[in-house]
């Protein structure tokens, strides 16, 4: 049999939910807010694929702001939960100094190494189109790498690619070395003089330990031949999968040092409190969102514009 209050909150917002099912009148909040609401909080959020550690924190925070007083309307207390998970994005400990929002971080010498990464169908060489459009229009040299040597459609994709903005293609014979690939990819850009180089790789589920390490041993390569590279690990995650996001971004996490996530394909209904998990977790800050399909759809990280989209109309 199903729930009713389930359906209905699938098409509400999470705000709308939060006042229709844990705060029945604005007097629970000058009451105090009863361990029954708390109760609903938490299954909101977890519901939300906020996980279990942000979600009692942040209904934690909620009641102990009730308690002192320092929410007393359900305005006040929407725009406490926004400023708490807006916190919590906006406080990465990854690698290096990114930041949430930051586009690619330039080295002073050498061209930008770019190493993106993800499961099957995240988005990765799309997002590698999406950057070399965003290089290509800011008047840099751009080489699209192919390291996905196991599917041959994924090399023609990129190579299709790289003929529609402008980039030069790299790419190795099918069943070959990814490494070999990303090592001609960026001795070329050496000796050529080109700005940024952006290696796709293959798509792997974290569960694959072997190809995991196989991505270890290309950012080993390019390592011995431009100083800081790859200067982005950027893990390339669908931002529909909810706490599929959490768990891809350990296990990526323990074979190369991440300096960002990119959202891929947040134009869908995306299950946005997962990333929100990331963040608490992992330190890892969000830096650019494709939102659509076109090379333009790919922008900066908005923590701001992104809580709202997460909790919805007020």
């Amino acid at each position: 049999m199903s729930d009713t209050r389930l359906d209905v909150g699938r098409k509400a917002s999470l705000w709308q939910r939060i006042k229709d099912i844990a705060l029945t009148d604005v007097g629970t909040l000058v009451r105090g807010i009863d361990e029954a609401s708390i109760a609903e909080l938490e299954r909101l959020l977890l519901e939300s694929d906020f996980g279990l550690d942000a979600a009692l924190d942040l209904v934690d925070d909620l009641e102990r702001a009730a308690q002192r007083g320092e929410v007393k309307t359900e305005p006040q207390l929407r725009e406490r939960l926004a400023d708490r998970v807006r916190e919590i994005l906006l406080e990465p400990r990854g690698e290096g100094d990114a930041r949430p929002g930051q586009d690619l971080r330039w080295p002073a010498e050498g061209p930008c190494v770019v190493l993106l990464l993800g499961v099957n169908g995240s988005g990765k060489t799309t997002t590698a189109a999406k950057l070399a459009h965003r290089a290509r229009v800011a008047g840099k040299s751009v080489v699209l790498a192919a390291g996905d040597t196991f599917r041959a459609a994924a090399r023609e994709q990129l190579e299709t690619w790289a003929r529609r903005t402008g980039a030069r293609f790299v790419g190795g014979q099918q069943g070959g070395d990814p490494a070999a690939v990303a090592y001609d990819a960026v001795e070329s850009a050496v000796e050529g003089g080109e700005d940024l180089v952006i290696l796709d790789t293959a798509g792997r589920l974290h569960t694959h330990r072997g190809l995991l390490d196989e991505l270890a041993k290309v950012d080993r390569v390019v390592g011995r031949l431009v100083e800081g590279a790859p200067h982005e690990r950027l893990l390339v995650v669908d931002a529909t999968s909810g706490q599929n996001v959490l768990v891809q971004a350990r296990e990526f996490g323990h074979r190369v040092p991440l300096s960002g996530l990119v959202l891929a394909k947040l134009d869908s209904t995306a299950r946005g409190g997962a990333v929100v998990a990331v963040a608490r977790e992992t330190g890892l800050p969000v830096r650019l969102v494709g939102t659509g399909e076109t090379p333009d759809d790919l922008e900066p990280f908005d923590p701001s514009r992104f809580v709202e989209g997460i909790l919805g109309p007020a």
